[in-house]
């Protein structure tokens, strides 16, 4: 795969920087600057695929994939002016420059004889007048909208020279009923929201999924039988197991980077602290010793440091260890509660919750606790989790007034915040790595 002319240079990053893609000629210079969250994102023609309705699916769910990124614009199909018949020829490009198409997207799906969906698609640098990339994907048809996705993801690796993140899942809390009678189920989904599949039948509460880094596995809380435990779910079997019999509560568990741990916090006689597990042997650690509430652990992507929050200082606030439990040092100093701390599949950012002035906001910091900024606020807002490409933040939020509480998205800039759509109210969210 050859590097377009499009793209020039690519930085992309968050704070006091300005990224920018440079193309040729000199006049289609096109800049993505993130400077205090201020973006102009790049326009893009994606063309229905052909042949039928098939075809037009696919390139809506790669059109809406790329929007909800912030870093598209997907222009208007009313806008175009030659009609793509044949998406292995080149392109008129004069026609795709008139309106300003950056980039242009074409393909086709097509149904082997055994069955299979074949979706192909070429990504054409309009201003340079070559094809960038091409490629092909051959599946089922009940996954076409998982190719979409990929392709999605191919485009936008393409063109920012980083991962994409829209081949991936979210496993959630589903809440439905009333607030006295709320039934709360595991849940999983798309990342944007489409093809929900409960997990878990609402008989027990289950709290705080995470998805394993490097499997299609989930650990969470539940309640069955009025015992607080922590479950391994495995997605593509449905079996379950307990991971361990505590005595005491049992909070927030998570796995380190490699999967074979799990860090959690146990409560006993009023304080909380935070152990590791070992999931091969089933050993304990203690990693923290306080007569505080320490809770929400969450490795580094290296796994060599653990983020938590702990209130040994009279309020809720951030710490930072190594992995052993050694050095703990505080990291959040503003004013309010900090708590959720998750930090960032890249290591270069802590997504956190802060409460403050009665509201809840959503926010990152580095992990030396500076360049704090805050990316959205509300009536309560909480739970972030990161893409697995660390641009892109879920959470939920309960408006006031409402019944229930909602998936939201939101990027580094804190300027695109879009709502995931559920089929009920949704709580908890924990996002995949890429599917393989």
């Amino acid at each position: 795969m050859t590097k377009c002319s499009l793209i020039r240079a690519l930085m992309v990053a968050v704070g006091m920087i300005t990224t920018a893609v440079v193309a040729t000629p000199a006049n289609a210079l096109v800049e993505i600057n993130i400077n205090k969250g201020n973006v102009e994102p790049l326009p893009i023609a994606i063309t229905d695929f052909l042949q039928g309705d098939m075809g037009a699916q696919v390139s809506q769910v790669i059109a809406a994939d790329l929007q909800r990124s912030g870093l598209f614009k997907p222009i208007d199909k009313n806008a175009f002016i030659e009609k793509i018949s044949n998406p292995d020829s080149a392109p008129r490009f004069e026609d795709w420059k008139v309106i300003n198409a950056q980039a242009l997207v074409t393909g086709r799906v097509t149904q082997e004889s055994d069955g299979r969906l074949r979706a192909e698609f070429r990504l054409w640098d309009t201003f340079a007048g070559t094809q960038m990339t091409g490629q092909q994907f051959y599946t089922q048809p009940e996954n076409w909208r998982r190719v979409a996705h990929i392709i999605a993801d191919a485009i936008y690796k393409q063109i920012t020279g980083e991962e994409g993140y829209f081949d991936t899942r979210v496993v959630f809390v589903s809440e439905s009923g009333t607030k006295q009678e709320r039934k709360r189920q595991l849940a999983i989904m798309d990342q944007d929201g489409f093809n929900v599949r409960m997990l878990t039948n609402g008989s027990d509460l289950v709290l705080t999924p995470r998805f394993s880094p490097n499997r299609q596995e989930v650990t969470y809380m539940s309640f069955a039988n009025q015992q607080p435990r922590v479950y391994l779910l495995q997605l593509e079997t449905g079996q379950r197991e307990v991971v361990g019999n505590f005595p005491g509560m049992t909070f927030s568990p998570r796995f380190s980077p490699d999967g074979q741990k799990v860090v959690m916090s146990l409560q006993q006689e009023g304080n909380a602290n935070i152990y590791t597990m070992d999931l091969r042997s089933r050993t304990t650690t203690r990693l923290t010793s306080t007569a505080a509430i320490d809770t929400s652990p969450s490795y580094s992507p290296d796994g060599g440091r653990i983020v938590f929050e702990s209130d040994r200082g009279g309020k809720q606030q951030i710490y930072v260890m190594n992995a052993d439990g050694s050095g703990q040092t505080r990291i959040s100093f503003g004013d309010g509660n900090y708590s959720t701390p998750v930090w960032s599949p890249r290591g270069d950012l802590i997504a956190f919750t802060k409460q403050s002035g009665g509201k809840f906001s959503i926010g990152v910091m580095k992990p030396d606790g500076s360049g704090e900024r805050i990316l959205t606020t509300g009536f309560h807002n909480e739970g972030p989790t990161w893409a697995p490409n660390g641009r892109v933040i879920m959470f939920f939020r309960q408006a006031a007034g409402a019944g229930g509480p909602q998936l939201y998205s939101i990027d580094l800039t804190g300027y695109n915040e879009q709502l995931i759509k559920t089929p009920t109210y949704a709580s908890d969210p924990a996002w995949s790595p890429l599917l393989e």
